[in-house]
């Protein structure tokens, strides 16, 4: 390689409120510096390695994913072992060379987090044995079991960890790690570490930890640290780094600061030159379902979706001719089966079935899906979209190859029930839940660092209240559209830095969580794809978000649990009990045109209705008066921005206060319906 330094130890936003380093900005540096590569090493996770990966391949960078792994001092299961003065678990750099060495890491951080978990997702040396292959260790920072054996003065114990990793890492893929952070424990460190590497042959690497981007980024750290641990910046017992030295170095700082180990620098670019990982993104992996004797995926989804029909058409007799809703279905089956989604098909009729099976409330289908007559056949929802001239195209469009998305609504109560079956028939090896990370907003940034800083809430809360209330706004866009906030800034030191440092930090991962809907299945076990978690109920997770559980692949399934589909299910058995001796109510057989319904909607009683529950929505109602479901259709596709601005004259049109014009007469079919 042609720089002499790569960084091999750095931590992104993905360290949740330890690293700083957004990773575009990151990514951007590097490459200004003329270093050839990166690596990321977050604590103990891989939440951010795809996005890592595809935006250090777009700036020319070659991508290093790695983790720093929490080391149990001895078994992985143990709750606590003895031997360990001061925590519960060593450090250990881990960098994937190739394939292998991506997927054994997969491996190793999946289980650390399912097995090992306390306080933090621990491995140990057995699963490291198992899943070494591929992969390159550094013994870590001052936290890892070497260096702290060099600090108790055990340079036997020390020499006896060394030789372990050696063995199952092997001689030319395990590396003593240095850094030059100007710690003094880091200089006895370092010394042991030497005398470590003459007495064994094993080589130095050297390393700076970088947590933040800029040196000038180490105050805006500082209070980052205190936001994890609920600290203030006066606490002298917080959690704080003893160095301003830890930002992400130019090949000239780092060779300044190893002047006594040149080695160690250049051995960096030799481990980058041994790592080579090539990921398959944008291919997908779809789960098969398995159907019965004789049939084929295929074969399978037009017998279901020939006998869905008829069963349809026989309950719900429709105007328009039989040969139009089977000319259709053919047209929507050869496309769905030349862009080989059967098997998806299958698998969403399957959930919808269980669910029905079970009385669980389904929702009547929402999104482009409803404008599939396969869906209405197989009962995955529940409009005909032949009556409501509903396109095919927009859900599914063989010019445009992307993934079917059918949204499943549930009972909010018995969505569990759901994903329990999804589990038992797939395993579960290959279902999970998907992680979403919380991030620092605007006023939220503003808020958490004012406590930091110890300002007094009221003023704080003065400066938060000027950022406009606009949805994913910027405190930067705040500055601009708001002079008062300028002014503060301007005119108040103590403001300017309370800003100044929110800026550095907003938009920071702050937290992980489970995603609202998103479930991914797939095919083989999910740690040949992607590394899990273990969520706050227990429940499994991806450690990829949904854009980058797409990128590798893995097909998303939206399982949505609506209080909606609850409260109607329970209004409808109150009724019922209320009213034994009238026919029971039954929601799916209740007309579309019930004048009363139209009664109750143009009133703008509508508060606990979904989509009509807004003020804005009500008074559009009062004032539209809606007495046909089409005209609930328009109001619902007009009420966000842009068309907005037409509801006006919308009503208007309806009332016969403008008249109704076509002008190409031929459209009049179209667009009869929305009064022109």
């Amino acid at each position: 390689m042609a720089s002499s330094f790569v960084h091999l130890h750095l931590h992104t936003q993905f360290s949740l409120l330890d690293g700083a380093n957004q990773i575009e900005p990151l990514v951007q540096q590097i490459k200004s510096f003329g270093q050839p590569a990166v690596a990321m090493t977050d604590h103990g996770n891989m939440f951010g390695a795809i996005e890592f990966y595809r935006k250090a391949k777009e700036a020319g960078i070659k991508p290093i994913i790695g983790c720093e792994a929490y080391m149990a001092p001895g078994s992985r299961f143990a709750a606590k072992d003895s031997g360990l003065a001061h925590n519960d678990y060593y450090h250990l750099i881990l960098l994937a060379r190739n394939l292998t060495g991506y997927q054994n890491l997969i491996n190793l951080v999946s289980k650390a987090y399912l097995e090992g978990f306390y306080y933090k997702p621990r491995m140990d040396k057995e699963i490291l044995k198992e899943h070494h292959e591929g992969l390159i260790a550094l013994s870590g920072c001052l936290s890892g079991e070497i260096p702290y054996l060099i600090g108790q003065k055990d340079m036997a114990g020390a020499m006896a960890v060394a030789g372990e990793f050696q063995e199952i890492f092997g001689k030319e893929h395990f590396y003593l790690e240095v850094q030059a952070n100007g710690l003094d424990h880091q200089r006895v460190a370092n010394s042991g570490l030497l005398e470590i590497a003459k007495k064994m042959d094993i080589p130095l690497a050297g390393t700076n930890d970088c947590h933040y981007l800029k040196k000038e980024d180490f105050r805006p750290h500082e209070l980052m640290l205190c936001l994890q641990t609920g600290k203030t910046i006066s606490d002298p017992n917080r959690m704080k780094f003893d160095t301003d030295q830890l930002y992400v170095k130019s090949t000239e700082e780092v060779s300044a600061a190893f002047i006594e180990f040149p080695n160690a620098v250049t051995n960096t670019c030799r481990i980058a030159d041994n790592c080579d990982l090539q990921l398959a993104l944008n291919k997908t992996h779809l789960p098969q379902y398995t159907v019965p004797e004789g049939f084929t995926r295929e074969t399978y989804l037009e017998r279901l979706a020939l006998d869905g029909l008829a069963a349809r058409l026989q309950e719900r007799p429709s105007q328009i001719l039989p040969a139009a809703y089977e000319l259709r279905l053919r047209e929507e089956l050869t496309i769905i089966c030349s862009m080989g989604f059967a098997g998806y098909f299958l698998i969403v009729w399957d959930i919808i079935k269980f669910a029905r099976s079970r009385h669980i409330p389904v929702g009547p289908g929402r999104g482009s899906a409803a404008g599939s007559l396969v869906a209405y056949a197989l009962r995955i929802t529940d409009l005909d979209p032949l009556v409501y001239t509903l396109l095919f195209e927009r859900f599914l469009n063989p010019e445009r190859v992307s993934l079917p998305d059918i949204d499943m609504d549930f009972c909010m109560e018995r969505r569990g029930e759901v994903i329990n079956y999804v589990v038992d028939k797939y395993g579960k090896d290959h279902v999970a839940q998907i992680i979403t990370f919380g991030t620092l907003g605007a006023k939220a940034a503003i808020r958490d660092v004012g406590r930091v800083l110890e300002i007094p809430y009221a003023e704080v809360d003065r400066v938060a209240k000027l950022v406009p209330n606009q949805l994913n706004i910027t405190l930067q866009q705040a500055l601009d559209q708001e002079p008062k906030l300028r002014d503060l800034v301007e005119t108040d030191t103590r403001v300017k830095e309370l800003m100044g440092i929110a800026r550095s930090l907003e938009g920071l991962a702050r937290h992980a969580s489970t995603h609202a809907a998103g479930v991914v299945i797939s095919e083989g076990p999910l740690t040949d794809h992607v590394p899990l978690y273990k969520g706050a109920n227990d429940e499994i997770v991806t450690q990829y978000s949904m854009g980058d559980v797409e990128k590798i692949g893995l097909v998303k399934f939206d399982f949505l649990g609506l209080k909606t589909l609850t409260m109607i299910k329970r209004a409808e058995n109150l009724i019922n009990e209320r009213h034994p001796d009238n026919p029971p109510l039954i929601m799916e057989q209740v007309p579309f045109d019930d004048p009363k319904t139209f009664t109750l909607l143009s009133s703008g009683k509508t508060t606990g209705i979904f989509q009509l529950e807004s003020s804005g929505m009500r008074d559009l109602l009062t004032g539209f008066k809606p007495d046909r479901f089409e005209d609930i259709i328009a109001i619902i596709a007009l009420y966000r921005p842009g068309p907005m601005d037409l509801i006006p004259d919308f009503i208007k049109r309806k009332q016969g206060k403008i008249p109704i014009t076509y002008e190409v007469p031929e459209l009049e079919p179209i667009l009869k319906d929305t009064y022109g």
